[in-house]
């Protein structure tokens, strides 16, 4: 009885206001990636763009990956005006969802058949202001609450961002057919209302930032410019913002750094080189657009959504290593049932049991990891140091998953679905070390 009300307890805490907010700020950072990626491709696609082109602008999603080299000035700069209304946090929050407004409301009043390099453009400003909204809010979110609170903060912010892609790809494509007045062909006015419309949603997120309070939090580090010239003004501020977290990092945790960073870099290798291949593979196995949309939305949202909240739950009950490493052996575990799924055909059940177990593992796994790079975050270099890891976290999956398809021309789905699996050993290996290193 006293587990089930310690199960109880644990529940209540996603109904804490902070954590609500967390959701919600999630959900606004996860509605414009598809925005500038997936979504966006459907409808350029539609107005006849190339390929070739279409290629081109996916380049656009590699700002995310370097998102790190402007994340000193969000901790270290003030906004004028702002700071002194909203604070510090929520005053980025600001000027970045506004951007992000200002460059959807572009891209819907433009036509990509006669102003595509505009509209490139556009894409690339509402690329950097949504990354810019992803450094803040994660800064936001790991000063907002203590420790001990990071793993429920964590989940909940992987939900709201979840639903929110999920929002922007398959109920972006479902508003612009219920827009469009022809049943087949291009609808330029039905693409335009429908980014009209995900321009207003991302109000929810500005009306959410104005509401929340600034976290408080006791600034460790000054910079002292006031008698100095304007040459060591700057070197002073790239030593305190630049270097400064770097340097903080390996000061807190000596040799056991670079055994932290090489876990960062491999955690996710595993799953998004697997993931890069999953819907070339479901087309070549026989499955339809709208058998794999079904699954996925229905199936695979459930069971991520189920897994971030029982990663969070199981985190405070266990400790996060002991998850992370959970999360580390079902990911891989998880594509040697794609590598099942590929000896059965065209087997509806066994898609969505495969699906919602792969989505159930990822939840966990997205929710302990999220949760671990918290933990590793100076409050003085939050948001520098955040944006770092994250954006290690997915230079070398992203690079190896380049190589998939090639990989799966030489080879059939079943050796490449064992590669990737094999390819999680380096992280459970690395979570192992780290559990024996750290003092319980």
């Amino acid at each position: 009885m006293s587990a089930i009300a310690a199960f109880f307890s644990s529940l209540q805490l996603y109904c804490q206001r902070r954590v609500l907010t967390i959701f919600i700020l999630g959900f606004s950072g996860g509605l414009p990636l598809m925005l500038v990626f997936g979504v966006l491709s459907f409808w350029l696609r539609e107005a006849g763009v190339s390929r070739e082109q279409i290629g081109y602008f996916s380049w656009v999603i590699m700002v995310y990956a370097i998102k790190f080299i402007w994340s000193p000035l969000i901790d270290h700069l003030s906004l004028p005006g702002l700071k002194q209304w909203l604070g510090r946090r929520r005053s980025w929050l600001l000027l970045s969802q506004s951007l992000i407004i200002l460059a959807v409301l572009l891209m819907a009043s433009m036509d990509p058949q006669t102003e595509l390099k505009w509209m490139a453009l556009c894409a690339v400003l509402l690329a950097i202001a949504s990354a810019t909204q992803d450094i803040t809010i994660d800064a936001y979110r790991i000063e907002a609450a203590p420790e001990r609170l990071q793993a429920v903060l964590a989940a909940a912010y992987l939900a709201g961002y979840r639903l929110a892609m999920i929002f922007s790809s398959a109920g972006t494509l479902w508003i612009a057919a219920l827009f469009s007045t022809t049943e087949t062909g291009y609808d330029l006015d039905a693409w335009q209302s429908t980014y009209l419309v995900m321009a207003g949603c991302m109000a929810l997120g500005l009306l959410t930032t104005l509401l929340s309070p600034e976290p408080v939090v006791e600034q460790q580090i000054h910079i002292n410019t006031a008698k100095n010239s304007v040459s060591q003004k700057m070197l002073n501020w790239l030593k305190v913002a630049v270097v400064g977290p770097f340097v903080d990092f390996f000061a807190r945790h000596g040799l056991n750094a670079l055994l932290i960073l090489s876990l960062i870099a491999c955690y996710r290798v595993s799953d998004v080189v697997m993931g890069v291949m999953a819907n070339v593979f479901y087309v070549d196995m026989g499955f339809s657009k709208e058998e794999v949309a079904s699954v996925s939305k229905v199936f695979g949202v459930l069971m991520t959504l189920l897994g971030a909240a029982l990663g969070g739950l199981l985190i405070n009950s266990f400790g996060i290593l002991r998850i992370l490493l959970l999360g580390a052996v079902l990911s891989a575990c998880t594509n040697l049932l794609y590598c099942y799924l590929s000896t059965q055909g065209h087997n509806i059940p066994l898609l969505v049991a495969v699906i919602s177990a792969d989505n159930l593992s990822a939840g966990i796994a997205t929710s302990a990891f999220i949760a671990y790079l918290s933990s590793l975050v100076n409050l003085a270099f939050t948001a520098t140091q955040y944006a770092l890891f994250s954006s290690l976290m997915l230079l070398l999956p992203k690079f190896l998953g380049g190589f998939s398809g090639g990989w799966v021309e030489v080879m059939d789905y079943q050796a490449f679905f064992i590669m990737t699996a094999l390819l999680g050993i380096p992280a459970i290996v690395l979570c192992l070390i780290l559990i024996k290193k750290t003092p319980h």
